[in-house]
């Protein structure tokens, strides 16, 4: 949870009783720094807003209030509810997964309340495209919690995983290619850094994508295509083949490779199976977001943490503290996409993005800057 806000103290008094002058840096701090009602001085109230983005795999909330230079999460929340169980076999969703997501979603619901959100976005993706009973999950939705659902399209939610990492991009490279990995498909996109390094003037929701595709397997539906089996480094290589196949019926198999070859491009991972990696790899005793998003790691080190993974039993992934029970059994799907994503565009380096849909959707709400980038330092290879 976000710390509370703190209004700004008195001003030091000298021994006549008046008020000490203040430094320009102390006087900065007090202008920009709103009260504990949300009111910025001279009385302007700071806009409240809200992004719901409820996946095939998780429901998941931002509550955010806008700042100078793009905004402050002050509530977030998420929960894993399995919307997309069993959806690729029976074509529906679950009523189990649908009770858990409303459930979810009311939630989110008296938290909007709470915060007093005064605009918000509330999206759902590939499960509720696929299911021929969505539209009734929907209506479902909106009359339990008062929610209404967005059903957007993979190129929308494409663009909007990008506007929530565009200032996680190298701007020394030519292209970089964003990887969203959901729970029912994994949508990529290459964007054209030239435009941003050039300084062109860009809608703020309309980043310069030069191509995208979305790919029909996320981690829920290629974990329930290909099941785990005892042998499972061909369990991992039949899910890897998937993956290609995947990607060269979408005839994007040959966008911008020469690019990547020639050290031109660089990845960027917004999803929870990248964040994974990324915590395990650096040893974390528990998901810590300031450690991981914006870190640079390299491509050979989150390939060889998906592999290790890819090579214990579901128990073994679930003691890694960055994991859980909860993921231990889609992570290894997400870890073949990556892998596979590594091989065919290899970059030297992957941005980590613990940031994504939920912020892009919040840009857009306030047509307000993206936030500030996260973490600059490139790990060394050597920690």
């Amino acid at each position: 949870m976000p710390d509370d806000e703190r209004s700004g103290s008195a001003p030091a008094q000298v021994p006549d009783g008046t008020a000490a002058p203040e430094t320009a840096r102390r006087r900065a701090r007090r202008r920009n720094k709103p009260a504990r009602d949300g009111r910025r001085p001279g009385g302007s109230r700071s806009r409240t807003f809200a992004a719901i983005d409820l996946g095939t795999n998780n429901c998941r909330l931002l509550i955010a209030r806008e700042t100078r230079d793009g905004f402050r999460v002050i509530d977030s929340y998420s929960k894993v509810v399995k919307l997309g169980q069993d959806l690729a076999h029976t074509g529906e969703l679950a009523q189990d997964s649908m009770d858990a997501a409303v459930e979810a979603l009311k939630v989110c619901a008296r938290k909007m309340k709470a915060k007093q959100v005064k605009r918000w976005r509330c999206v759902a993706t590939e499960a509720c495209r696929r299911a021929s009973n969505g539209m009734d999950f929907l209506d479902r939705v909106k009359s339990e919690s008062g929610i209404s659902l967005e059903v957007i399209s993979p190129r929308v939610e494409a663009r909007l995983a990008v506007m929530g990492c565009i200032k996680l991009i190298d701007k020394t490279k030519d292209v970089a290619l964003v990887i969203d990995i959901g729970g029912g498909s994994t949508e990529l996109s290459w964007v054209d850094v030239r435009k941003l390094r050039d300084g062109e003037t860009h809608k703020i929701h309309r980043p310069p994508i030069s191509a995208w595709c979305s790919l029909p397997l996320g981690v829920v539906t290629l974990s329930d295509n290909v099941p785990e089996h005892d042998d499972r480094e061909r369990w991992y290589g039949d899910m890897k083949e998937a993956v290609r196949q995947a990607i060269r019926d979408q005839n994007c198999d040959t966008r911008f490779v020469r690019a990547f070859e020639e050290g031109r491009g660089h990845l960027v991972g917004t999803s929870g199976t990248i964040t994974s990696l990324a915590g395990i790899h650096l040893k974390l005793p528990y998901y810590q977001r300031d450690k991981v998003d914006g870190l640079w790691l390299r491509s050979h080190d989150a390939v060889a943490v998906a592999r290790d993974m890819a090579s214990r039993s579901p128990e073994d992934r679930a003691k890694e503290p960055c994991i859980g029970s909860d993921r231990a059994r889609m992570l290894v799907a997400g870890c073949a996409i990556i892998d596979v994503i590594c091989e065919m565009w290899p970059s030297k380096m992957i941005r980590v993005a613990d940031r994504g849909l939920r912020e892009g959707m919040l840009i857009g709400l306030m047509g307000a800057k993206p936030s500030p980038p996260a973490r600059t330092e490139i790990q060394d290879a050597a920690e």
